[in-house]
């Protein structure tokens, strides 16, 4: 009896038949830990290669220190997601300051949760998970909306519905984006607050953000005051209400005989303030209401 040829071919055929070929169920070797794509695996580090979609590109040291020594303690809790590339080849989905951390505490293998996705999907999926999962500055924050809406075709109420925000929300992180460099540098390294940012970026004027942002940094203005040298105000700083207080003009000796007598006749504190211009006022101290009461009929007579 003639046996029927395989009309692939023994290579392709030896291929398809052979379960161990499978890049999204099992690795290349048995002696290895199976990484089933689906499921949660020992994945060696030296397996994984570092996402180049990720959004974050800082890492703060302490913190990352920090991690590092959790990990040496209590090993990884939360495992990393990765994309199966081939055999015994993935790449991060996120998880980025987990696998570094790992890496620095000379961890060999870490968990990972198995994904199978195109670049497409994981760039969705790696800046979801880091916008609600990772401490991201606003900037960060920005461009991973923007590339969620360049890249994957998203509209701002399909990326509101995905990251659960506002659509304000997200506009107004966007809004960051049109910021000269300078102000935004300052953003990520918090030389201004998000609150600032908002009002600067309701300026037209580059050169007039740019010397507001200057005045912010120098005087250490608050939001409040920032809104209100935005809207064409000169905001009150420390400095300006001291050198006020100094135009407060200091009591003359008639002044203060008269106090002192009023004071005598009401039977209590009495103080005078005089401003520059004229204007002042006069401060009659009591300790409860009878004592006002008293002080009234006084004054009565």
């Amino acid at each position: 009896m003639t046996l029927k040829r395989n009309a692939l071919g023994r290579g392709l055929g030896a291929l398809l038949e052979n379960a161990n070929t499978d890049i999204t169920s099992k690795s290349k070797s048995e002696s290895e830990d199976t990484a089933i794509a689906g499921s949660v695996s020992n994945l060696s580090i030296k397996q994984i290669e570092a996402n180049p979609f990720n959004p974050r590109s800082n890492f703060e040291k302490v913190a990352l220190d920090e991690l590092t020594a959790s990990i040496k303690q209590h090993g990884i809790i939360q495992p990393v997601t990765v994309r199966k590339m081939g055999y015994d080849k993935y790449q991060l989905i996120s998880g980025e300051r987990r696998f570094k951390a790992s890496q620095n505490a000379g961890l060999t293998h870490i968990p990972a949760y198995i994904r199978v996705a195109n670049d497409q999907s994981m760039l969705e999926m790696a800046l979801v998970e880091n916008i609600q999962r990772e401490d991201l500055d606003a900037i960060e924050i920005a461009i991973s909306y923007q590339r969620l809406i360049d890249e994957c075709s998203l509209t701002q109420e399909q990326l509101s519905d995905k990251v659960s925000k506002q659509r304000s929300t997200i506009s107004n992180y966007l809004r960051l984006l049109k910021l000269p460099a300078d102000i935004q540098v300052g953003i990520r390294s918090n030389a201004i607050s998000m609150g600032h940012a908002r009002s600067l970026v309701s300026i037209q004027d580059e050169a007039t953000q740019i010397k507001i942002f200057n005045d912010i940094i120098t005087h250490q203005l608050s939001v409040r005051q920032t809104e209100e040298l935005v809207r064409g105000n000169t905001p009150q700083t420390s400095s300006s209400k001291k050198s006020k207080a100094k135009r407060r003009l200091i009591l003359s000796l008639e002044e203060k005989k008269m106090l002192e007598e009023i004071g005598t006749l009401l039977e209590t504190k009495i103080e005078m303030k005089r401003q520059s211009d004229g204007a002042g006022k006069i401060l009659i101290s009591f300790k409860s209401d009878l004592d006002l009461q008293r002080i009234l009929k006084k004054l009565e007579h």
